[in-house]
């Protein structure tokens, strides 16, 4: 699952900070799909997100941000749609109009629900964010409910023999959702749908932290 038919002409430099799930995501996949690419830290404490060579790349102040030659593209999901298109096997992102949609309903799930559940109730714990815990860690079993029962039907969120960009999109705030006091035990086709991410040829584990359920 690591070959590509297409190479780029030189290192795809990826802007993030490694704590972030939403640059390990965008890292993850050039990883996965054998894509030679070097991993610049974003010196968020020093505040380069918000310096003007930065800001010139992304606005909105946000990592990540990839360059592959001239294209300098921010957002982990746009990221990942754009390698796979660029540079991936076509089961990544199907072509077909059922396969795009239902790929593209997940990628909004990791911009909803993923993003104001257990990666919230993360940055509560991890960054000190000044969330109201009861409600994004029931937010966050709301989505594991529906993704437990998706992966009781097929091994990948999307119905097929191979993963897509949905995998790779809902995969690190999954992962790290103990850090955010959401349990992973009463989800095992969501636990055992990690470990088949992480068995994928490429596989780079996020960083954990000893915060939450995983001190």
């Amino acid at each position: 699952m690591t070959s590509s038919t297409r190479r780029p002409a030189q290192p795809i430099r990826l802007h993030g900070l490694k704590l972030s799930g939403h640059s390990h995501r965008a890292e993850l996949f050039l990883s996965l799909l054998g894509l030679p690419h070097d991993f610049v830290d974003v010196d968020f404490m020093g505040g380069q997100h918000k310096s003007p060579p930065f800001l010139a790349m992304n606005p909105f102040g946000q990592v990540p941000v990839i360059e592959d030659g001239d294209l300098v593209l921010p957002d982990s999901a746009a990221i990942l749609v754009y390698l796979a298109r660029q540079y991936g096997e076509p089961h990544w992102l199907p072509a077909d109009a059922r396969g795009a949609a239902e790929v593209q309903r997940w990628l909004s799930v990791a911009a909803g629900q993923l993003a104001f559940g257990p990666a919230a109730a993360r940055l509560i714990t991890l960054f000190g964010a000044t969330l109201n815990p009861q409600e994004v860690i029931g937010r966050a079993h709301g989505l594991l409910k529906v993704m437990e029962q998706t992966l009781g039907r097929h091994d990948w969120l999307i119905d097929g023999a191979q993963p897509t960009i949905a995998d790779v999109a809902l995969y690190s705030y999954t992962l790290t959702a103990p850090e955010g006091n959401v349990s992973l035990a009463d989800y095992p086709n969501v636990r055992a749908w990690l470990a088949r991410v992480e068995a994928l040829p490429g596989f780079v584990a996020m960083p954990r932290s000893a915060v939450g359920l995983a001190a």
